[in-house]
């Protein structure tokens, strides 16, 4: 009995000293309520909501992965007016991916979930935090803005149905439609030709497909702040032209130096593909031609200049470690008690020279061993 009059003092204490201090402005008006789905919550069932927190993990997932069509009805109790609306949430998702993906419209999403909007706004209009767009609010400031960009109309009826007792639905208006369609196949192209008569050269050649299967960049790398408008607003062609140099380089200044070496994509004629040994100076031969970019270059986006010593990927090679008939030579019985560096004088073991034993031998002319027959390295 006397154990639990004390923890009633005790908590009755915590009460008064809580009392009298003064409560942080980020405190006030808290309740339990406002990250707890019940009222009562337990340790066993603590009943968190997610946390919109701008730290937390985004979820991004394929748009094959979502519904095709949501219907929106949580404001239906509000206004009879009109009709719940039809949202294609795939087509949407389809054109998100090139502009934020799934955060663009769900903006904060804890590990493994995307929450609605309905989680962090109210559906009440009457609130404290004026800071926070109400329910209403926020669907119709999410939709707005690209559907004014694309084509300047904003009424009511672009996205809902009139909800009156004799009105006949409008079989042209996008909300009877929009969850039937879907984007039409994008076919990407395998090279791009642009104009740039104030550059040094007249010419820029770009290699899409090459960009994408080669160097293995995502569509997001490039295209990551598009939309709708781009392809389809009625004066995209005029947005185009009053961008700044700056803004046409900015994705391709990601990889390129675009200030000083405008020559790497600039020309007074079409360029060819990616050539290694053209662009680096380093042949990658059948020794290397295999091999996947990233294995060399292990920074993903980052394809800056390596050492072309091979000791800078294989360590330093040695008559015991390295089969030499991998060459398509395998020595002979002279050669293979020589150290490396007596015939490669190169770090990069391209071309063997027999001048330090020799006065009258030359290599390819003359072989140190015996073929495999595998084809020699054109070095």
């Amino acid at each position: 009995m006397k154990t639990r009059i004390f923890i009633l003092m005790f908590f009755c204490v915590l009460a008064i000293s809580a009392q009298n201090k003064k409560t942080p402005p980020s405190m006030v008006g808290l309740t339990c309520k406002n990250c707890h789905t019940s009222a009562v919550p337990t340790k066993d069932k603590p009943a968190v909501k997610p946390c919109p927190r701008d730290n937390m993990v985004s979820v991004d997932q394929p748009a094959g992965k979502g519904p095709e069509v949501v219907t929106i009805d949580k404001l239906k109790n509000q206004t009879n007016v009109y009709s719940p609306v039809v949202f294609a949430h795939r087509l949407h998702a389809e054109m998100s991916g090139m502009s934020g993906g799934c955060k663009t419209c769900h903006h904060y999403n804890p590990q493994g979930q995307v929450i609605g909007c309905s989680e962090c706004h109210e559906a009440n209009r009457k609130r404290e935090d004026v800071s926070k767009p109400d329910l209403n609010g926020a669907y119709h400031r999410q939709c707005m803005d690209c559907h004014r960009a694309l084509n300047g109309k904003t009424s009511c009826v672009q996205c809902h149905q009139l909800n009156i007792s004799g009105h006949q639905p409008d079989t042209q208006n996008p909300a009877m439609s929009i969850g039937k369609k879907v984007h039409p196949v994008i076919v990407a192209p395998t090279s791009l030709k642009f104009d740039t008569p104030q550059a040094p050269g007249k010419l820029v050649t770009f290699h899409h497909e090459e960009h994408v299967k080669l160097f293995k960049l995502e569509c997001q790398n490039c295209h990551s702040n598009e939309n709708c408008i781009k392809c389809h607003a009625e004066n995209k062609i005029e947005s185009i032209k009053t961008r700044t140099t700056e803004q046409r380089h900015a994705v391709c200044s990601n990889c390129h130096n675009t200030k000083e070496n405008c020559g790497s994509c600039h020309a007074d004629k079409p360029k060819t593909g990616f050539d290694h040994k053209e662009y680096t100076g380093f042949d990658l031969t059948r020794f290397h031609s295999k091999v996947t970019c990233n294995r060399c270059h292990v920074e993903k986006g980052n394809f800056g200049l390596l050492k072309k010593e091979c000791a800078n990927c294989h360590g330093v090679w040695t008559q015991d470690n390295f089969p030499h008939k991998k060459t398509g030579v395998v020595l002979d019985e002279i050669h293979s008690t020589l150290g490396c560096t007596d015939c490669h004088q190169e770090k990069d073991y391209s071309k063997p020279a027999c001048t330090s034993c020799h006065d009258d031998k030359s290599y390819p002319k003359n072989i140190p061993g015996k073929l495999t027959g595998k084809t020699l390295s054109k070095n």
